[in-house]
């Protein structure tokens, strides 16, 4: 996929418009039956593409909708357009389409307001890329384990419900003492039986409320507070937000946006109470005269890494500088934790399954000894 750059620097005219829309055509498959992050990807990169060729924006879009082949991309895009030139700014024409995320409003409004738009869309398509290549290595890990998990659970149920009942039948009618064990899974059989549909029930009920109450205040404060005490997935969504915070930071700084700005913008970005509460009360040292670095060390969910590097900074005026490497080595390090847990999960899970069914299997066979004997 490729866009010829002196065509597009031509195509300010209609014919080269026409020509170039025949040619995104053929190279570029935008939009499926949503706008999904994949479609992100490659609508931000061939947007920047054109906006670096000197393209302006309402001709971008226009390109873009020529490339179209569904009424429901076209639609889309057009709204876009449409509200531009009802002089709306880009960001909130995005900041009205549902299609659309606070990050991807508050990134492009950045852009627009230090006039690297060019330099905001190209960030937001490798954002985008990254997560759409740690997506497919999460899905392509865990998609054998869960096939496994799901069978599992099947057959799991189905001996929990049809064949322990059997057994336990089996059993009482030869007066075989039953192990521990045995004792133990025929209890969980019963509960099924009992409270099987009850538990579905309230299983239901908690992935609605989830999905109600999710982004209230009070639900973002305790589920982030209770995430960062997690094991393992703790510190991976920890260092994900930092690597988010100091990915916007270092697009603001390579800006010029001035540090207390950034920070209140970034604050608005970034959807974790933690860090969400952090850069609130930074901000309001920093505004009282405090030194970056002394804020930043106030507050544990900052490694120390950080806070040294903004010492630096402050000492040398190198702060994009810094940012950057930061951004560099935490973009990095979240690459290789999601590829070891995903790794670490696929047999994990896996074991877990037959460890499950194992145990259901030696619990049933266990009285079959002293059942066969009694029967001799």
């Amino acid at each position: 996929m490729g866009i010829n750059i002196n065509q597009i620097s031509k195509g300010k005219s209609e014919d080269s418009k026409s020509s170039l829309g025949s040619l995104l055509k053929k190279e570029i498959n935008f939009f499926g039956n949503s706008f999904s992050n994949r479609k992100k990807e490659q609508f931000y990169s061939e947007l920047s593409v054109l906006l670096k060729s000197g393209v302006n924006l309402k001709h971008s879009l226009d390109i873009i909708i020529e490339s179209q082949n569904k009424q429901k991309d076209i639609d889309l895009i057009k709204n876009l357009t449409n509200s531009i030139l009802q002089g709306q700014s880009f960001a909130t024409a995005l900041e009205n389409d549902n299609n659309f995320t606070a990050n991807e409003f508050h990134a492009i409004k950045i852009g627009e307001q230090t006039g690297q738009l060019a330099f905001v869309t190209n960030d937001l398509s490798d954002y985008y890329k990254k997560k759409n290549e740690q997506k497919r290595q999460i899905i392509s890990s865990l998609t054998y384990p869960i096939i496994v998990l799901i069978t599992a659970f099947i057959v799991v149920f189905f001996m929990l419900k049809y064949v322990v009942p059997m057994f336990e039948d089996i059993f009482k009618q030869n007066k075989v003492e039953l192990p521990f064990l045995t004792k133990v899974i025929i209890k969980f059989s019963h509960l099924i039986e009992t409270y099987g549909l009850l538990i579905m029930v309230v299983i239901i009920i908690v992935i609605l409320g989830w999905n109600f109450f999710k982004n209230k205040q009070w639900v973002k404060k305790n589920s982030g507070i209770l995430v960062l005490y997690l094991p393992v997935i703790g510190p991976f969504v920890k260092k994900t937000y930092l690597t988010q915070f100091i990915h916007t930071m270092m697009l603001l700084t390579n800006s010029k946006v001035p540090i207390i700005n950034g920070l209140n913008m970034v604050e608005k970005m970034v959807d974790f109470y933690p860090l969400q509460n952090s850069l609130r009360q930074i901000e309001a040292d920093i505004l009282r005269g405090e030194r970056m670095s002394s804020s930043f060390g106030k507050h544990k969910i900052f490694d120390k890494k950080i806070i040294a590097l903004l010492k630096v900074a402050e000492e040398t005026n190198q702060t994009e500088f810094i940012f950057q490497r930061l951004y560099e080595q935490y973009s990095k390090e979240v690459e290789y934790q999601s590829q070891t847990i995903t790794n670490v999960l696929n047999p994990i899970l896996t074991l877990m399954v037959g460890l499950i069914v194992g145990v259901i299997l030696i619990a049933m066979y266990l009285p079959m000894f002293k059942l066969s004997s009694v029967i001799g």
